[in-house]
């Protein structure tokens, strides 16, 4: 389930946000590769929880294609 994944269009323009406030799906995603330890990105970030930075993973990773190709063996 996702529901801290917010979208208001008077709250950055509309683009996919953490429970209403001012930060991104994007920008956490950017986050997460900057500041690898979770102690950090706490420190940095409090009002950021651990269940806001699960859904953000998931709700990124639902948007992604993802495609089966089937390779063909030469002979």
């Amino acid at each position: 389930m996702i529901d801290r994944i917010t979208f208001d269009p008077q709250v950055m323009n509309g683009q996919p946000c953490i429970r209403g406030m001012r930060l991104t799906v994007r920008r956490v995603l950017e986050i997460l590769a900057t500041f690898q330890d979770r102690a950090v990105i706490r420190r940095e970030y409090p009002e950021l929880e651990d269940e806001d930075i699960r859904q953000a993973l998931e709700y990124a990773g639902s948007q992604l294609d993802d495609k089966v190709v089937n390779l063909a063996k030469a002979s």
